[in-house]
C-alpha cells in the first residue's frame, strides 16, 4: 500500500480583517497631549460608555478607570494598555488583541463582558471581576488571574465556571 500526500490550500480569514483604526494625537500644550480615536477622548477616567472602538489602535493607552460599559472593543489592538479599574461589564472585546506585552485589567469590571476570541498573553486580570464573561476560545497564556471571580463564566472550552 503506498501513501500519497495531497496539499491543499489553506487560506486563513480573520475577523479582523479589517485593519485597525489609527488614534489622532492632540497636542494641547507643551505638556498636555490628548488621543482621539473614532472622534472619542482616551484618557483616564473617559466616558466611553457604548463607544465604537472596534478595530482601534489603543496600544498603551491609558484607560484607567474609565467607564467603556458596553463598548464595542473587538478587534482592537489593547497592547500594553491599562485598564486598570476601568467598567467594562457588557463591553464586547471579541478578538481583541492583548499582544505579548501585558496589558493592564487589574480589578476592571468585566461582568458579562464577550472576550471570545480574545488574546490577552501575559495580562494582569488580578481581582478583575469576570462574572459571567463570555471566554470561548479565548488565550490567556501566562495571564495573571489571582483573586479574579470567575462564577459563572464560559470558560475557553465551552464549560461554565462554578
Amino acid at each position: 500500500m503506498r501513501l500519497r500526500w495531497v496539499l491543499l490550500p489553506l487560506v486563513l480569514v480573520s475577523a479582523c480583517s479589517q485593519g485597525t483604526t489609527s488614534p489622532t494625537t492632540t497636542v494641547l500644550s507643551p505638556t498636555t497631549t490628548v488621543l482621539v480615536v473614532n472622534g472619542y477622548t482616551i484618557e483616564p477616567g473617559a466616558d466611553l460608555r457604548g463607544a465604537n472602538l472596534r478595530n482601534a489602535d489603543l496600544s498603551g493607552a491609558n484607560l484607567t478607570g474609565a467607564d467603556l460599559h458596553g463598548a464595542d472593543l473587538s478587534c482592537a489592538d489593547l497592547t500594553n494598555a491599562n485598564l486598570s479599574g476601568a467598567d467594562l461589564v457588557g463591553a464586547t472585546l471579541s478578538s481583541a488583541l492583548g499582544g505579548v506585552c501585558i496589558t493592564n485589567l487589574y480589578h476592571a469590571d468585566l461582568t458579562g463582558a464577550n472576550l471570545t476570541s480574545a488574546t490577552l498573553y501575559g495580562a494582569d486580570l488580578r481581582g478583575a471581576d469576570l462574572r459571567g464573561a463570555i471566554l470561548t476560545r479565548a488565550e490567556y497564556i501566562y495571564a495573571d488571574l489571582n483573586g479574579a471571580n470567575l462564577r459563572g463564566a464560559t470558560m475557553p472550552d465551552g464549560t461554565i465556571h462554578p
